[in-house]
């Protein structure tokens, strides 16, 4: 393509896309802020491009990613009904109870639905889905791709408005109150910023100290060094003895016996991956990345710090930090755009968290016993906590240690 072409074609198609004025100076060489996210790539200085699709080849970052999104699928989410005395109990009659407990739509279940969004928000920053209703009552979700839509806050209201641009035929406005939007921390609170993006830079030396070691171990974990020659070698007499070295010892080939010729002679460079503490620098990008999307370290499998004693306060310090904000994310999003606002004083979804706080069976069965002698639960309660079925009598609030206090259900 020549060179006054591609400007030309780049900048129609942000006219067309985004409605912004021709710029002359972007192209494929130089390209501005707005062709980087559109493609949604950004450099970084380790001289490696980080966008959400070559991010996940980054194990801690595709680890981070999944420990925080299948925990949102997972963990159950119901619909309650709160009644007069502060009250509340489950309302699977709900329309929506369906919608975020059983299936999203006919080829989707809820928890993957979840799931698939929240990688959506941490990869690219918001995570959007289409509310299909039928007389005004929710029947499906439906995923939007995130590349796909464009949030801009309204001039005159200041809420978000949703721009679809799947295909030049497709182009459509959606209402705010049709889209519901799991979006990651942002400055402006209207479109998210992703995590990728903005820690680019922890993400991009990991990706290239990993492709670092995949190169040194494909040498055979030997350093390259310098082949000396006593006297003056022409350009194509030098790539030819490089190509001859590469092919007999690169790669697969090396450690090999070497073949020099003309008073020649081999120079192992000195430098080391250890000289660079390349163990120690790994180890904190880990660090770095647990960082970034605020998950502990043991569950990057960074199991440096762990112990017996603290894995459990660890799995606290998950639930409290990192999963907590980005439940109340979706409970505030379901709120505002699943149920009518009628009804929102009285009903409420709610994720169900107590398998992530179930502890070991001695610790359980010790504290249903006594909540069971404080008549917090009565036993039928503790059994159904543990899946088992409920006995008779078993709905009456008593401490087993007495023989008074009794009451009933």
């Amino acid at each position: 393509m020549p060179e006054t072409t591609a400007p030309r074609f780049l900048d129609r198609f942000r006219s067309l896309i985004f409605g912004a004025p021709e710029i002359k100076a972007a192209s494929l060489a130089s390209p501005d802020a707005m062709l980087l996210d559109l493609f949604a790539a950004q450099p970084a200085a380790s001289g490696v491009t980080v966008s959400p699709r070559n991010a996940m080849s980054c194990a801690p970052v595709r680890c981070a990613v999944q420990a925080i999104a299948e925990a949102i699928g997972q963990l159950p989410v119901h619909v309650y009904a709160r009644a007069g005395d502060g009250s509340k109990e489950r309302a699977p009659d709900h329309p929506v109870y369906g919608l975020l407990h059983d299936d999203a739509n006919d080829w989707t279940p809820a928890s993957g639905f979840r799931e698939q969004l929240t990688r959506d928000a941490l990869l690219h920053g918001n995570g959007f889905a289409y509310i299909n209703r039928v007389d005004g009552r929710p029947v499906e979700l439906l995923r939007l791709a995130p590349d796909t839509i464009r949030v801009e806050a309204d001039s005159a209201t200041g809420e978000p408005v949703y721009h679809v641009n799947a295909d030049r035929d497709a182009r459509r406005t959606l209402p705010r109150a049709d889209v519901l939007h799991i979006a990651a921390p942002s400055i402006d609170g209207i479109a998210g910023a992703s995590p990728v993006t903005m820690a680019r830079e922890a993400i991009g030396l990991a990706i290239v100290m990993e492709q670092h070691a995949a190169r040194l171990f494909g040498n055979g974990a030997r350093p390259s060094g310098v082949l000396k020659h006593p006297g003056k070698l022409d350009p194509a007499s030098a790539t030819r003895i490089g190509s001859a070295w590469r092919a007999m010892l690169g790669g697969s080939n090396s450690g090999g016996t070497a073949i020099l010729e003309e008073g020649m002679e081999f120079q192992a460079l000195s430098f080391k991956s250890v000289d660079a503490q390349f163990l120690e620098m790994r180890a904190f990008a880990i660090a770095e990345i647990a960082r970034v999307f605020r998950v502990p370290p043991v569950f990057l499998m960074d199991y440096g710090r762990a112990t017996w004693a603290n894995s459990e306060e660890m799995g606290r310090q998950f639930l409290t930090y990192c999963l907590t904000p980005w439940l109340k994310r979706w409970e505030g999003e379901i709120r505002l755009k699943l149920f009518a606002p009628d009804e929102r004083r009285t009903t409420f979804a709610e994720f169900l968290i107590d398998d992530l706080l179930r502890a070991d069976f001695a610790t359980r069965m010790d504290g249903y016993g006594k909540a069971i002698a404080a008549r917090i639960l009565n036993p039928n309660e503790a059994r159904a906590a543990e899946n088992r079925p409920p006995y008779a009598n078993g709905d009456r609030f008593e401490n087993p240690n007495t023989t008074t206090g009794t009451a009933d259900a």
